[in-house]
C-alpha cells in the first residue's frame, strides 16, 4: 500500500514539474530590406538561431513589418535586427516599436541596423548613430574599451579582424562604448580618435546593444564575434549570465 502511495506521489511531483516548466524565451529577428541587401543575412539568420537552440531561446525570423504590433511584441524578450536597410515601418508599426522600448523591452542592432530608418529621429537616438559611409573591407584593431559587459568580457583587448568598418554620424552621446577602432591600423576611417564600433545603453525603459560587425559570411564563424554576439542578445533580453 505504502509503495503504491509513494509511486503514486512521484507521478503527481514528475508531473507538475513538467506542468511548471517555464517556456523559453523568444526573439523577434527583423531582416527586411529596402536598399542594399547583405549577402551574409541568410548565414546570420542561420547563427543566430543556432545561438538560440544552444542556449535556451527561440528565435523567430521575419520580413514581415506587420508582427511589430503591441500585441504581438510582448511575447518577445528581445528584437533584433540583422542587416536590415532603409524604411521599414509605418506610423502604427513604429509607435509599437517605441511602447515596446518603453515597457522594458530589449534592442539588438547588428551592422546594418544603423542604415535603417533615416526620416525617424528615435531610432537614431535609440539604436545610437546612423551609417554615413565605410571603406573597402580590411583588416583594423579593434580596441575593447568595457570588458564586464557579456558581450565583450571574453575579448581579448585589442582584437584584429577583418570586416566592413562603418563611419558613423549623429551619434548618441550617451551611449556606452564597448568596442572603438583605431583608425590608425586601417584606411578610410571618419570619426577620430573616439570612433565607436559596438555600444550598449538604457533608453526610455529598454536594453539597446549594438555592434558594427557581422558584414561578411565569415563573421558568422568567428568563435570571438558569436560570443560578442551572444552576450549583446542576453543584455537585450536581460539575462544576468
Amino acid at each position: 500500500m505504502f509503495k503504491r502511495i509513494a509511486i503514486f506521489a512521484i507521478v503527481i511531483v514528475a508531473g507538475l514539474s513538467i506542468s511548471f516548466t517555464p517556456p523559453r524565451p523568444k526573439v523577434l529577428l527583423m531582416t527586411k530590406t529596402n536598399g542594399f541587401y547583405h549577402s551574409s543575412i541568410p548565414k546570420g539568420i542561420e547563427t543566430i538561431q543556432k545561438l538560440g537552440a544552444e542556449n535556451g531561446f527561440e528565435v523567430v525570423a521575419t520580413k514581415d513589418s506587420a508582427l511589430f504590433n503591441a500585441s504581438n511584441l510582448k511575447q518577445y524578450a528581445a528584437i533584433i535586427f540583422l542587416n536590415t536597410t532603409g524604411t521599414l515601418f509605418n506610423e502604427d508599426q513604429k509607435a509599437a516599436i517605441q511602447q515596446y522600448i518603453h515597457n522594458g523591452g530589449g534592442f539588438v542592432g547588428i551592422h546594418a541596423a544603423t542604415d535603417t530608418e533615416y526620416g525617424w529621429p528615435w531610432y537614431n537616438k535609440m539604436i545610437g548613430a546612423w551609417f554615413d559611409s565605410h571603406p573597402k573591407q580590411q583588416e583594423a584593431k579593434l580596441l575593447v574599451k568595457d570588458k564586464k559587459h557579456p558581450a565583450t568580457r571574453h575579448l581579448p583587448s585589442v582584437w584584429e579582424r577583418k570586416d566592413e568598418w562603418y563611419n558613423f554620424k549623429n551619434i548618441n552621446p550617451d551611449i556606452n562604448i564597448l568596442i572603438a577602432i583605431d583608425e590608425s591600423s586601417y584606411e578610410g576611417g571618419k570619426n577620430g580618435k573616439v570612433h565607436p564600433m559596438s555600444w550598449y545603453h538604457s533608453f526610455e525603459g529598454g536594453r539597446v546593444f549594438y555592434t558594427g560587425l557581422g558584414h561578411t559570411d565569415a563573421s558568422y564563424d568567428e568563435p570571438l564575434f558569436l560570443k560578442h554576439l551572444l552576450g549583446g542578445i542576453k543584455y537585450a533580453m536581460g539575462s544576468k549570465r
